[in-house]
């Protein structure tokens, strides 16, 4: 199989020719641009200043070189700006790393170096609007800044609050994405995922706003969280918005994309800790459950896509409902977490969810394992998650900045082994 058809027939439930690999098609399947240079180096690629693909976790764009190395079969459809609101333009400004890596981040960024090390960057590269994200001395990646100004309790206005939040995809987006899409379904073999995202219903990286200049009302995380119990009808007037606005802007990326993408990256939201849900069911299934079972009808009943959702930590209880609601493909399949358990997850949700990730634990084992610990924990991953198809190799979230690179290559290796043994590559 070609690497398309390879991913199309794991996300059917069906078992391909070897185990997928996705290495940096999405924001959460990412390789830090610091681990990405050291592994370029630890693999005698040529050095240079690496491109950005998510600027606030600073996550490299993968050259082909390296993909053809970690043989990925899947790509992402990416969005013609950055998460801070810039355009991508083919011209770029050097970066540097407080590790010294160097970097390329579109020239509309606009960013400080503070006395005490912190770098901080401002929304859609306006310097008269508060700073929106800033990295600590040492950093690898980018915090979020909480600028929204004092709630008023007694005067909640929440279609006011996120006027400037949620927009309609313009006619120059549209146009980009036909572009891109029907340039990478045709010029590659790689299975494309578009990350359009829209539907990540309180998302902690989203709803604070980094590209917002001025945002307003209830966007502190903690605050949002209080206010799903405090003022229920505010987070659901949210969601109704947010509704609207993606099932508008799903109609629009349908006509741009067709079916040049196979997959459609739709939700970044986390539910889970390490230890328990978020929430309970009972809250899932009144905030957060109808909205996403729209979206997830709408993208089921108009076209062939697949729903990738992303959510990370605990969240067995619940799986049921994600079935329900219409989740096609879970990611990062975080094992670590309480009750996280491979064998029960793949055969109670093994016919009924695609596990994309959980394939090495990035906490722990990839950054302070040895090789040898690296390539045996991802063999006894890949023997319970790959059996009769449904799953697609991925790490358990981004590579963090401080990996070993002889750890990343040794990830990788595990699984090309693997492919051979079992399926006489």
């Amino acid at each position: 199989m070609k690497s398309r058809e390879r991913v199309i027939a794991a996300i059917n439930h069906q078992k391909p020719d070897q185990v997928p690999i996705d290495f940096g098609a999405t924001g959460q399947t990412g390789i830090s641009v610091s681990a990405m240079y050291r592994l370029r180096e630890y693999l005698g690629l040529p050095q240079k200043a690496l491109e950005i693909f998510e600027i606030c976790q600073m996550l490299g764009v993968v050259d082909d070189d390296l993909r053809q190395i970690i043989k990925s079969d899947v790509i992402g459809l990416n969005h013609p700006e950055d998460s801070l609101g810039v355009p991508n333009t083919s011209e770029k400004k050097l970066f540097r790393m407080p590790d010294g890596t160097p970097t390329l981040i579109n020239t509309g960024n606009e960013f400080d170096v503070l006395p005490d090390g912190r770098v901080q960057m401002y929304p859609q590269g306006d310097r008269s609007a508060p700073p929106s994200i800033y990295m600590p001395a040492g950093g690898y990646f980018f915090e979020i800044i909480d600028r929204a100004p004092k709630i008023d309790e007694d005067n909640l206005t929440p279609r006011e609050d996120f006027k400037n939040f949620f927009s309609i995809m313009t006619d120059e987006t549209a146009k980009y994405y036909e572009r891109e899409s029907h340039r990478l379904y045709t010029e590659t073999e790689y299975a494309i995922i578009g990350n359009l995202g829209g539907a990540g219903f309180g998302d902690a990286g989203a709803v604070p706003s980094p590209f917002e200049k001025y945002p307003r009302g209830i966007r502190k995380f903690d605050d949002w969280c209080m206010a799903q119990l405090l003022y229920p009808e505010y987070v659901q007037e949210v969601f109704e918005i947010k509704t609207e606005f993606m099932l508008k802007n799903l109609e629009i990326y349908k006509q741009a994309c067709g079916d040049n993408i196979q997959i459609i990256w739709i939700s970044g939201t986390d539910f889970g800790t390490q230890n328990a849900e978020f929430m309970s069911t009972d809250m899932f299934r009144q905030l957060y459950k109808p909205y996403y079972k729209r979206v997830c009808d709408w993208i089921h009943q108009n076209t062939s896509w697949k729903t990738f959702f992303h959510t990370c930590g605990c969240v067995v209880k619940l799986l049921d409902d994600f079935v329900d609601m219409g989740m096609d493909i879970i990611n990062p399949v975080q094992l670590s977490a309480k009750g996280m358990d491979a064998h029960m997850l793949k055969e109670k949700y093994g016919r009924k969810l695609v596990f994309w990730g959980g394939g090495v634990d990035t906490q722990k084992i990839l950054p302070y394992g040895t090789p040898d610990q690296v390539e045996a924990h991802v063999t006894e991953r890949l023997d319970i998650l790959s059996k009769d198809g449904g799953y697609v190799f991925a790490t358990i979230h981004n590579i963090v900045g401080d990996t070993k690179p002889e750890n990343i290559y040794a990830t990788y290796e595990a699984v090309h082994r693997y492919n051979e043994l079992h399926f006489g590559l």
